[in-house]
């Protein structure tokens, strides 16, 4: 069933626009169809705030037809924003206290921008732990994204996440190593996924860590991880989410920013994304702005038009299956009551019961 549009968040209006299934809330209460409650506490900077809420309601609403899905948008104090986001999110958001409140099934953490290598030195760092505890005892299952993963990784399990020696920055091939867990079944065995960081948490710290790998790749390292229960928590290393034109947004950016003095370098193309016929037109767009620069004249803005339409996606499908399973696997254990993350026959250390199998 489609996500239930139950406020005035901007998003929804997008979503249906863009033609997915939207459902009224005076339509919603009309159906004998149980509610699934999701948090998704969204850290992204100002500029990406929108974008990411929308690459998750897609992901969610997208993803199974067993529930209504009502997606409760949060994020946390200490975030540096401007007067407009946070005005937004005043309007939108609802309070973490609400949530915790009322209870939620399932919790989505997204990314963050950081500042330094230390995770612990950032504004998020204690109301993030506050959250994830919480949620530890009191939601049946929370998905990291990213720089969540890392954060988890760092004050739950010890294992601080490395710097790369550069940027891993591209769509790079995964396979299922773990083809019998739950959330990997009926999805194809090897896919891509897009990555977007500078560090990384390797295979041998989530080994050390006890944490089960169930996807991983030769040249990007650890994308899907879990708990060692097996779902309490799901760790996404990559960018599943990422919509078709969000690494062409992030190269474009970095363009503007050599052009803007703020990077010495000009960037590279992400890995195994642009086809041959568009790294030939950005490489010629490429000299035009090393031109306009050293005549002290603007650079021209980047041809997006000619690139945009002939990137393919080849992670969407797959993202929507693995993010479907993960939920259907909570509609399966969570209890009918938000308050509560489990049904009364269901082991908090075991819920999918994997240790019997």
């Amino acid at each position: 069933m489609p996500i239930v549009a139950h406020n005035a968040l901007p998003t929804f209006a997008r979503l249906r626009a863009e033609g997915q299934h939207i459902l009224d809330p005076d339509r919603a209460i009309q159906q004998d169809i149980r509610e699934l409650h999701i948090g998704l506490l969204n850290m992204m900077p100002d500029a990406a705030l929108a974008a990411t809420e929308r690459q998750f309601f897609r992901l969610v609403g997208q993803s199974n037809q067993i529930a209504q899905f009502y997606v409760h948008p949060f994020t946390l104090e200490g975030l540096t924003r401007s007067a407009k986001a946070r005005e937004y999110i005043e309007q939108y958001y609802e309070p973490f206290d609400k949530l915790r409140e009322e209870g939620l099934d399932a919790l989505i953490v997204t990314g963050a921008n950081v500042t330094g290598q230390d995770l612990a030195r950032e504004p998020f760092w204690e109301p993030l732990i506050e959250v994830i505890d919480w949620a530890y005892e009191h939601v049946t299952s929370t998905l990291c994204s990213c720089l969540a993963t890392h954060a988890v990784l760092q004050f739950r399990y010890a294992q601080r996440r490395r710097p790369l020696p550069a940027k891993r920055w591209g769509v790079f091939v995964h396979r299922v190593v773990n083809r019998s867990h739950p959330l990997v079944e009926n999805v194809n065995t090897l896919f891509d996924v897009p990555h977007s960081r500078f560090n990384e948490v390797s295979r041998a710290q989530f080994d050390a860590a006890g944490l089960p790998v169930l996807v991983e790749s030769e040249e990007a390292s650890v994308h899907l991880a879990t708990s060692a229960d097996g779902f309490r928590l799901i760790f996404f290393q990559g960018h599943p989410e990422y919509d078709t034109v969000s690494l062409l947004k992030e190269y474009k950016r970095e363009v503007r920013r050599f052009a803007a003095g703020e990077r010495v370098d000009y960037p590279p193309f992400p890995q195994h994304y642009f086809p041959l016929r568009e790294q030939a037109i950005l490489e010629e767009h490429r000299e035009h702005v090393l031109k306009a620069l050293d005549r002290g004249r603007p650079p021209p803005g980047l041809p997006e038009e000619l690139i945009a339409a002939r990137l393919d996606n080849t992670w969407h499908d797959t993202a929507e299956g693995v993010v479907g399973n993960w939920m259907g696997l909570v509609y399966m254990v969570t209890d009918s009551h938000r308050r509560n993350p489990f049904m009364p026959h269901v082991n908090p250390q075991d819920p999918l019961g994997l240790t019997r199998q």
